[in-house]
């Protein structure tokens, strides 16, 4: 019978340890960020606490409550989450620590003659603590690894590029400017965090790469100054500065004495800084954002004029939005440094690729759909929101607000909806209540589980239609 209860315990244990390991997945294995900033903490109530308080309660009737309601929970939200724990080399070994630590402590627990119970707290918190130890100290190998790497291509160009929004944007912008003239190689996606940039240098870096252009990302004060000190970058470039992730940094200062910690790079040749940082220029400081004298914005494409060495220029491009303007003149200051003529720049500008989910528009139905969900910025949604206006028939909106922003911005987003659109789909409930308290002309519809968006499309759409999918949340916020 101890035997099956071990199984029982075990396979408890392994449970718990599956939504912990999902949850330290989603906040990059923050512990902090899990305990402190975690979006859905009635998860933790539903998939930890009550669970482990009725370890401890219940005694052996603990079990029917794990067979018939905590497994079957735990399995049906796990089926419904659109960003599902991914078994990476990582999570197999935390599961592997949680695994050997909880068989470790019942098999001391069976030759105790005093033990009621195996225990599930300890194994966990043991797992979470041995598992960052080691996690830590596999890192660091990999870590001089990749520094060996760089320091071994001196001819290699470094550009980092960071700012609260625009980021990936203007990665990939710049390096489809630069890449008809030098060999380029842009982090994928949105790879921006320490670990992740060690990682690509390790496996993805190509051997040729002339110019690599590196996205950096922060959630906390010192987290530039981690990847400035790894890539030691040759031009930084650092835009708009914003509240975004204001909840980690409390001080829109604090946002921007970060973002200013890629400057510090020992190799820095010039760095390009957008005015909201409040720096003033320098020898290899320039301070862009002053340039832009007008934009043309449609639904076709974006026209901006802007003035670069005392002589108006014009450009345009097939994105859509004019807050492309703001990234393409920072792009177009770096691609000059490198040498590159106006003429080559407003060639590759003319000849951009929409950045996927980021205003890319479909035609499907009669109805015409832009796909904005990786636009999460105040300035950025109210431009395309702006873009829309221009169409002439019903525009219906899916947004989940803004997330990790401010209430205010929230509210003066929401002003913007009641000017623009028909139909208005909030899509989770971090920003439901302030939206919706301020929303009174469109008809608003809440969505709690987003597997209800393909049907109320369906009955609240039709031929003629716009609809813009602004900004996304995994369900997990």
């Amino acid at each position: 019978m101890a035997l099956v209860w071990l199984g029982l315990h075990l396979v408890f244990v392994m449970g718990l340890g599956y939504y912990l390991a999902t949850a330290l997945q989603w906040y990059h294995y923050r512990v902090k960020r899990v305990v402190f900033h975690f979006h859905k903490p009635q998860w933790h109530v539903f998939f930890l606490i009550i669970p482990v308080a009725a370890y401890y309660v219940a005694g052996v009737y603990v079990w029917f409550y794990v067979i018939v309601a905590f497994f079957p929970m735990l399995v049906l939200w796990a089926r419904k989450l659109d960003k599902p724990l991914v078994f990476t080399a990582r999570v197999k070994r935390f599961f592997a620590f949680l695994f050997f630590a909880t068989l470790f402590q019942d098999v001391l627990c069976l030759a105790a003659v005093t033990c009621a119970q195996f225990g599930v707290l300890m194994p966990l918190i043991a797992t979470v603590v041995l598992s960052s130890a080691y996690e830590k100290l596999l890192f660091q190998g990999f870590y001089k690894k990749a520094k060996t790497k760089l320091a071994a291509r001196s001819a290699l160009k470094i550009v980092a590029i960071t700012a609260s929004y625009g980021k990936t944007s203007m990665k990939n912008f710049l390096a489809h400017i630069l890449g008809e003239t030098f060999v380029c190689y842009a982090t994928p996606r949105s790879v921006n965090t320490l670990g992740g940039l060690v990682q690509d240098v390790n496996t993805a870096l190509p051997e040729n790469t002339q110019v690599y252009i590196a996205e950096a990302g922060a959630r906390e004060p010192g987290d530039i100054l981690e990847i400035t000190r790894f890539l030691e970058p040759h031009v930084a470039l650092v835009g708009e500065i914003g509240p975004q992730h204001i909840e980690y940094f409390k001080t829109l200062e604090a946002v921007r004495n970060t973002k200013m910690e890629l400057v510090y790079s020992p190799r820095l040749e010039k760095a390009f800084v957008h005015q909201t940082t409040n720096t003033a220029p320098s020898e290899r400081v320039r301070v862009f954002g002053g340039e832009c004298l007008h934009v043309e914005a449609t639904l076709e494409g974006t026209r901006f004029e802007a003035v670069f060495e005392g002589e108006k220029r014009a450009f345009a491009t097939k994105l859509l939005g004019a807050f492309h303007a703001t990234n393409l003149i920072a792009c177009i200051h770096v691609a000059r440094h490198f040498g590159l003529s106006f003429e080559h720049i407003a060639q590759q500008i003319a000849s951009l690729e929409p950045v996927p989910h980021r205003l890319c528009r479909m035609d499907a139905g009669g109805k015409i759909i832009l796909d904005d969900s990786f636009n999460g910025n105040f300035e950025g949604m109210r431009a395309s929101y702006e873009l829309v206006r221009q169409h002439q028939g019903r525009k219906v909106l899916v947004t989940p607000g803004i997330i990790e922003s401010t209430k205010e911005e929230n509210i003066a987003l929401a002003e913007v909806m009641n000017e623009v659109f028909d139909v208005v789909m909030v899509t989770g409930q971090v920003n439901a209540t302030t939206l919706m308290a301020v929303l009174k002309k469109p008809q608003v519809h809440l969505l709690k589980d987003k597997s209800q968006m393909e049907p109320l499309l369906a009955t609240h759409t039709r031929a003629g239609d716009l609809i813009l999918f602004s900004n996304d949340a995994p369900s997990f916020i």
